[in-house]
């Protein structure tokens, strides 16, 4: 890793490593299986991950409803559209991957914005966890320990989905 910059935080939903470059998180990943993908490597903090570990603490206290610490998205430009379109969700909004799809200007494409939701490298400050089944149901979490990791922020979010 080389002008990157690294932090971890212990979270309810297990550990969490951010990675910055000099403005913006680029990367945030959920603890699996006991690892995270820079476990090997020491943390280096700059003040953009400084002040994005003070907003998740927020967040897991219930004291943060919103995220305004930068990040930068790279991606397709499919994959930008859908996760410029889930930065616009709000604490406790949900939405479907049919209504996504619909947002982004590609009707009956939800498989393809399921791959789009799924490669969301900052999952929670980009809210891919408020995505379900148009009838409401849970159909998978790429973040984490997967859906048990799903359900958590959901729940901590007050957002409701179809068993």
């Amino acid at each position: 890793m080389t002008d990157q910059f690294l932090a971890r935080l212990d979270s309810p939903i297990g550990r969490l490593e951010l990675l910055a470059d000099d403005d913006a998180v680029t990367s945030l990943s959920i603890e699996r299986d006991g690892a995270l993908p820079h476990d090997a490597e020491p943390e280096h903090r700059n003040a953009v991950l400084d002040a994005a570990l003070t907003q998740l603490r927020e967040y897991f206290a219930g004291e943060r409803t919103d995220f305004d610490v930068p990040v930068r998205l790279h991606g397709t430009a499919f994959q930008l559209a859908v996760w410029n379109r889930l930065q616009q969700l709000q604490w406790g909004d949900a939405t479907s991957y049919g209504a996504l799809a619909a947002a982004v200007g590609k009707p009956g494409s939800a498989r393809a914005i399921g791959g789009a939701v799924g490669a969301n490298p900052v999952p929670i400050l980009v809210g891919c966890h408020r995505v379900l089944a148009s009838d409401g149901r849970i159909t998978g979490y790429s973040a984490g320990e997967g859906v048990p990791t799903k359900l958590w922020l959901l729940g901590h979010e007050h957002i409701g989905f179809a068993a």
